[in-house]
């Protein structure tokens, strides 16, 4: 008989544009460059990465009744996770447009798609029986569909459940306000943050990683903290402690789901037994990794499947 699910996410499956140029793009100007279409979206691509990592997944999202939307099944099942897709005909299937400068650092402009059409009754039971729930701020910036992702959280935290949520965008944290966004995730009483550095600043108005990860510990008690510093690697606060855990060398090309790779990763190793230390020194190793190379999820080489355990 197959177990539970290791980690299940909730959220956005969207398709990513990814155009990448050479040089820095002049306001009303051209250049050549590199444009491409690969599956996204933050709460997918943690699911994904979990699975590639080895743990057993699952993605709960809307898309729509369309050739994308065909397209988001095919990805996620020849991917390896299971997954419940409601349909929507009003929207189509997310779509978001990423660009990425000669440094290697994204911007991205996210169209609203079925994806934020998920409500309540979207949601599957193995919300109860999935070991984890990971949820993303792109879930709770509007409504719908934040009502559907609370209700996740608190059907899930229910039934004893683990939770995680990556804030998502320090943008839309300002816009919303860092204490609202504050008062509506703590109280779910989640057992992971996965802030980056900018998010955790906006969050904690404090401005050096050490204040930003105690604070957030105030923020979220009990909670891990797991702060994604780029190309400074990470720093791991919980139970009062600070770990750090430098970079891989790795040279930068493209940041485009690096956050989401270490998510999935780590969360693939923690949920099965691996103290917050171990699973984000092997997540840095794989976001690392990723950020070497183009899009969010460059198919695995022999040593990032070596290093995932994976054949």
């Amino acid at each position: 008989m197959v177990g539970p699910l290791d980690v299940l996410a909730l959220g956005d499956f969207a398709w990513d544009v990814l155009i990448h140029t050479d040089a820095p793009l002049a306001p009303g100007g051209d250049a050549f460059g590199q444009v491409e279409l690969q599956p996204g979206g933050s709460a997918a691509n943690v699911a994904v990465w979990a699975r590639r990592c080895g743990a057993r997944t699952g993605f709960v999202g809307k898309i729509g009744r369309d050739r994308f939307g065909e397209l988001a099944r095919e990805n996620l099942s020849e991917e390896g996770v299971e997954h419940w897709l409601s349909e929507s005909s009003s929207r189509p299937t997310g779509v978001v447009a990423v660009w990425v400068d000669h440094t290697g650092q994204r911007s991205m402009v996210s169209g609203q798609g079925a994806d934020f059409l998920l409500t309540p009754e979207d949601l599957p039971p193995e919300l109860e029986t999935a070991r984890h729930l990971h949820l993303t701020g792109w879930s709770l910036f509007t409504d719908p569909p934040r009502r559907a992702a609370l209700v996740a959280a608190r059907r899930a935290g229910k039934a004893g459940r683990t939770r995680s949520l990556d804030p998502a965008s320090f943008q839309l944290i300002e816009e919303m306000g860092p204490a609202a966004f504050v008062r509506m995730t703590a109280e779910l009483g989640l057992d992971v943050i996965f802030p980056n550095f900018d998010e955790g600043r906006v969050l904690t108005g404090a401005r050096e990683p050490e204040a930003i990860v105690r604070k957030l510990m105030e923020h979220y008690p009990g909670a891990i903290v797991a702060l994604k510093l780029d190309a400074r690697g990470a720093l791991v606060g919980h139970d009062g402690a600070l770990t750090y855990l430098p970079p891989t060398p790795d040279r930068a090309l493209d940041a485009t789901g690096a956050g989401d790779a270490f998510a999935g990763a780590f969360l693939a190793r923690w949920v099965r037994g691996a103290s917050p230390e171990e699973a984000a020194e092997f997540a840095v190793a794989v976001s690392g990794w990723v950020v070497a190379r183009r899009g969010a999820r460059p198919p695995l080489d022999a040593r990032m499947r070596e290093h995932c355990g994976v054949s």
